[in-house]
């Protein structure tokens, strides 16, 4: 299991369908939403985040963790390394429908502080927050934020997650869409 949190250019960006052990990852916070149909666990972990979302029998589970965890391949429906920016969509049986998009971006130093001190002032005040310890080089730790939305057939998670070292942020937006009613 990792221990600390890894480089930013080490990342992946996986979805299954099916649930994953949570002893594979170590969590930092979690919380959970119940809204209609459906129910998520969110947490955050070492390298980022794993949404786990449930509905009428179906369980997609997103997660952001370092490239050299050892995750299963079993039911992995994407994988894509987390750099510059991709938008993603997937169908599901039943007509539920998963997207995500995400960014890397690499910061100057000045501009990365004042948006880090600004997503601890924001994630003190509403969704799941945690301040990692800092690795030493730096006066601050790395910051991970997940705030969820819910909507009766709609989840929305939008995910900060920071890398002091490399003066980068990974920004994460999923929906997790109920098929219509009928």
């Amino acid at each position: 299991m990792l221990t600390v949190r890894p480089k930013v250019a080490e990342l992946q960006f996986q979805l299954y369908g099916r649930a994953l052990h949570p002893e594979l990852f170590q969590i930092h916070g979690s919380t959970e939403v119940s809204r209609g149909e459906y129910n998520a666990r969110i947490d955050i972990t070492n390298a980022g985040h794993v949404v786990t979302w449930n509905y009428d029998g179906m369980t997609l589970t997103e997660v952001a963790a370092a490239a050299n965890h050892p995750l299963p391949e079993k039911r992995r429906l994407m994988k894509h390394r987390l750099h510059g920016d991709r938008t993603d969509e997937i169908s599901c049986r039943g007509g539920v429908k998963y997207q995500c998009s995400f960014q890397l971006q690499m910061i100057k130093p000045q501009m990365f502080w004042t948006i880090q001190q600004e997503l601890a002032k924001d994630g003190h005040k509403k969704g799941t927050f945690y301040e990692f310890q800092s690795s030493g080089r730096m006066a601050m730790g790395a910051m991970s934020y997940v705030y969820p939305e819910t909507r009766d057939r709609r989840l929305l998670v939008q995910s900060f997650h920071t890398f002091p070292d490399d003066h980068a942020i990974v920004k994460v937006q999923s929906s997790f869409t109920l098929p219509p009613k009928q």
